[in-house]
């Protein structure tokens, strides 16, 4: 049976739009440019490099057709100046906003810059949107909203207080997307990002995310360092997944009122238990058995204990069905890892 996604690829080849990525040089920006690029559409890409990097765009440019590469605009800015974002916006059919400073402990250590790109940038990047009467705007919210509340799964209408300035942020975010909606009546959609993982994921750095860092770990033979027991859990979510929820998003956002959506697979893997899911996933690639030493440390600041995301409502309003779970995901990320990290 055909699903949503496939008609919707299919559709898009027949009937080719102009989306605008926010973040187009980050890690999951650079993956939707991909896709869109694949799938013919034209697209204009804004990042000022805060997180970026030029060598995700050439490793796009790389992948794709010449003739499909030549879709692509590319405009060096920042979403904190607001005529940067008109400039972006203008004659566009779709805006999928990437743009941000995420992590917990980048965002405790510096709330205000935090505050200037996730929140001022944002508030730009809408009104911007709003005044083109663009035909979607499909945003990356985070899971980091639910704060301390305690329920397992996470349903979106169930959130608790932030843990972290970041929360707030990506809070303030949904607060924004609604009154805009009840003010000037644009619609929006926000995505809850849970733990996205794959190709592109930057492993330097003291806020690199734990799949990239430990792979990267594991492929040096150097040691994994776990926040807390290993008992804290996640659920996972392999970066094609997240590109299908943006693009169903963007197409159909438009029935629904603005709302915000759980992206994520629906299970959780402990840090324990993606300690061995690593060893044994890249052992398998190269052929020899290797098993680095782990070091348990303090629990993280900010952190939630358990993140599992019920992803009904995406699924059953928008069509989402992740079509990689934690296992199919990790065996694409560490082939794309063995590939590009140089072994030290």
């Amino acid at each position: 049976m055909t699903t949503r996604y496939e008609q919707v690829k299919a559709e898009l080849q027949e009937n080719p739009k102009t989306w605008l990525i926010t973040g187009v040089a980050g890690f999951i920006g650079s993956n939707l440019l991909e896709t869109l690029l694949r799938l013919d559409q034209a697209v204009v890409g804004l990042d000022n490099f805060a997180t970026g990097h030029q060598r995700n765009l050439d490793e796009v440019q790389d992948l794709v057709e010449k003739e499909q590469w030549e879709r692509f605009r590319f405009i060096e800015g920042d979403i904190c100046d607001l005529e940067t974002c008109r400039q972006a916006v203008g004659s566009v059919d779709y805006v999928l906003h990437q743009a941000a400073l995420g992590s917990v402990p980048r965002s405790i250590n510096d709330p205000i810059t935090t505050n200037k790109a996730n929140i001022d940038g944002f508030l730009n990047m809408l009104v911007a949107a709003k005044d083109e009467d663009v035909d979607s705007f499909t945003y990356a919210a985070s899971s980091s909203t639910y704060g301390d509340h305690p329920a397992l799964p996470k349903v979106e209408e169930n959130i608790g207080n932030p843990l972290s300035p970041y929360a707030v942020t990506k809070y303030v975010n949904e607060l924004y997307a609604d009154v805009f909606l009840r003010v000037y009546g644009f619609k929006s959609i926000g995505l809850r990002y849970f733990n996205v993982f794959g190709p592109r994921q930057d492993p330097e750095g003291a806020y690199a995310a734990v799949i990239p860092r430990w792979i990267a770990a594991v492929i040096n033979e150097e040691k994994i360092f776990i926040n807390g027991d290993g008992e804290t859990s996640r659920d996972f979510c392999y970066v094609r997944n997240v590109v299908q929820a943006n693009i169903l998003a963007a197409i159909y956002g438009g029935m629904v009122d603005s709302k915000v959506f759980n992206v994520a697979c629906g299970k959780r893997t402990s840090l324990n238990g993606l300690y061995d899911l690593v060893s044994e996933k890249i052992n398998k690639k190269i052929g020899k058995e290797v098993r680095v030493e782990r070091e348990y440390k303090e629990f993280r600041k900010g952190d939630v204990r358990h993140s599992l995301a019920d992803i009904s409502s995406i699924g059953h309003l928008l069509g989402y069905k992740p079509e990689y779970d934690i296992e199919s995901g990790l065996d694409e990320a560490v082939s794309w890892c063995l590939s590009n990290y140089e072994k030290k």
